[in-house]
């Protein structure tokens, strides 16, 4: 059974995920789109009607690779708290590592909150920087792909 929350793999009889704690008892309705996993390069060509009519982040590499986070609200946090939106399990990433915002004109930014390690887009360390489709983010030892809905 994938977890609903993060994407990790979990035995079909636990009832909490064994990667971000959440649960995994569901009441019956649709799941989660499963996506295909894409490094940077192949990112570049895709496009968001393909995928999804939603901002999407996936996890290229790490131990919660696959896992895809739709991006629905204003601001979402990532970090290492179990409470974060997005909880990246590991020494690496801080507790309050980075957010992700919607500008008022909808395009989808990351901003670094003070990490130690600092948050990188596409290999480059950033405070904060607004992000287009097919930029890879680092946080810690997770990659993420950034896969916007619309042209930027």
């Amino acid at each position: 059974m994938l977890c609903h929350r993060c994407g990790a793999q979990n035995l079909d009889e636990g009832n909490f995920c064994s990667a971000c704690g959440s649960s995994q008892l569901r009441e019956d309705g649709e799941d989660t789109q499963s996506l295909p996993l894409v490094n940077g390069s192949e990112a570049e060509g895709i496009n968001a009607d393909e995928t999804s009519h939603d901002d999407v982040l996936l996890v290229n590499s790490g131990p919660t690779s696959g896992a895809r986070y739709v991006i629905e609200n204003e601001s979402i946090s990532a970090g290492r708290k179990t409470s974060s939106d997005i909880f990246l399990d590991d020494v690496t990433v801080s507790r309050n590592h980075g957010q992700f915002f919607r500008t008022e004109s909808g395009r989808i930014g990351v901003k670094d909150l003070g990490s130690l390690n600092g948050t990188y887009v596409n290999r480059v360390r950033v405070d904060e920087k607004l992000l287009n489709s097919g930029d890879e983010i680092q946080i810690g030892k997770f990659k993420l792909i950034f896969i916007a809905a619309r042209d930027q």
